[in-house]
């Protein structure tokens, strides 16, 4: 058993977690059924076997379902960056910090959850809204640590704004075309291949 000064999760988390999958697993069930925006969050929350105000002590909206943890999942991609060689194109250092986010979606199976929840959020206005604020977030994050990074010649803020973007939208196009097809194609695949595209030459 780990002890109380390990770096892992603790058990209050392992259990928020396990509680926070199962209100996923549900929510989307309906999501796919019904569709998002017929669906209640009392309706979840009575699927899942809690009351409404239980819900909201894991995710504030039906939304939050659906695209995640925003702040903690960019924290991760974040901190995964600046863990990365100081020397590393800046390009292959985002793709790792990709890379790691979507392992880490894969531990405990939100991957294939995922996909679902991809279709879900493609067909809804609202959670593509929801989603394009995750970005901005993401951005915001990223960005003054791709800006150290990159030479000082006047241009550093625009070409770093430009860098960042360029690689959310691969991340976004890399997930939103894994969800569209039934292959066996995963998403690193995918967003190996698109940051290839983008890949700067010089």
């Amino acid at each position: 058993m780990p002890s109380t000064t390990s770096s892992g999760p603790s058990l209050r988390e392992i259990s928020r977690d396990a509680v926070r999958a199962r209100i996923t697993e549900v929510a989307l069930d309906l999501f796919a059924e019904r569709g998002f925006d017929q669906v209640t969050v009392d309706q979840i929350a009575a699927a899942a076997g809690m009351s409404g105000r239980t819900f909201h002590r894991y995710f504030p909206a039906k939304e939050d379902v659906v695209v995640g943890e925003p702040e903690r999942w960019g924290e991760f991609v974040r901190d995964a960056f600046a863990a990365r060689p100081a020397d590393e194109p800046v390009w292959d250092s985002l793709l790792a910090s990709f890379e790691a986010f979507i392992g880490l979606l894969a531990q405990d199976g939100r991957v294939q959850r995922g996909k679902v929840g991809m279709r879900i959020l493609v067909s809804t206005a609202s959670l593509r809204a929801r989603n394009l604020e995750k970005h901005q977030l993401w951005g915001r994050m990223l960005l003054p640590l791709v800006a150290a990074r990159l030479p000082d010649d006047g241009d550093t803020a625009l070409r770093a704004e430009i860098i960042v973007q360029a690689s959310l939208a691969c991340l976004d196009v890399a997930f939103t075309t894994w969800a569209d097809v039934d292959d066996d194609t995963t998403i690193s695949e995918l967003l190996e291949r698109s940051f290839a595209m983008l890949r700067p030459t010089a």
